[in-house]
């Protein structure tokens, strides 16, 4: 049987797509804070890091509405139930659910249209907590929110151990563009996030300037206080 000479070459090009679209991403998780940070992850759980430690997880290909982020304040007990004063996640060290805001996100969703991963940092759930997050590899931006927000939080929004987002205080449609797209704007408060963190969301509709993508199979790093 006589093959096409370019067969072994379309063979190769084919299980590189596929390992792009099977392999799982994997995320470094790094605490370089001068505290302990209770990370978080869904999907993933959750781990205590004390500074300089590092948890990493592997995250499956098409995953979607996926975010990291990070706990402080926290008490567990031996089962792993306790509390947190920023990002608890229904009293669970392995979380299963979002956090409670305040809390700095990094969001992602892998393996979509076009081989791209789309990836951000949001402080529409607040801020608690300053963020990098980049590829393992020089491949595509590295995100940063690394202002001091909690210091600088306007009356408003201070809550115990981070910076609310005006939505999780006003609940209008205003802040939270519940009405659907084109039904809320930038608003002073939701400046004052981008005026110190241009990466990253500062309200629900920010796409155009906070939403950036990777070529699918990228390994990624997560890291508290870059």
């Amino acid at each position: 049987m006589n093959f096409p000479k370019n067969l072994p070459l379309a063979v190769s090009l084919l299980a590189i797509t596929f390992f792009a679209y099977t392999h799982a991403a994997t995320f470094d998780i790094i605490n370089q804070c001068t505290y302990t940070v209770w990370a978080a992850a869904k999907p993933g759980g959750g781990r205590k890091l004390d500074q300089g430690q590092t948890w990493n997880i592997n995250v499956a290909p098409g995953t979607t509405m996926a975010r990291i982020w990070g706990r402080t304040n926290c008490n567990f007990d031996a089962s792993g139930r306790g509390q947190c004063e920023t990002g608890d996640c229904d009293g669970l060290l392995e979380c299963q659910g979002f956090g409670k805001p305040p809390n700095t996100l990094a969001e992602f969703a892998l393996n979509q249209p076009n081989n791209l991963d789309f990836v951000d940092i949001s402080n529409v759930d607040g801020f608690n907590i300053p963020m990098e997050f980049s590829p393992t590899t020089d491949v595509c931006r590295r995100l940063v929110c690394n202002a001091p927000i909690n210091e600088q939080c306007p009356t408003e929004l201070r809550t115990p151990g981070g910076c609310n987002n005006p939505c999780t205080v006003f609940k209008t449609n205003e802040y939270c563009c519940t009405d659907g797209p084109g039904s809320c704007g930038p608003t002073t408060f939701s400046r004052f996030f981008k005026e110190r963190c241009p990466d990253a969301y500062s309200y629900p509709q920010d796409d155009p300037t906070s939403l950036f993508t990777c070529p699918s199979g990228t390994n990624y790093r997560v890291v508290f206080c870059p």
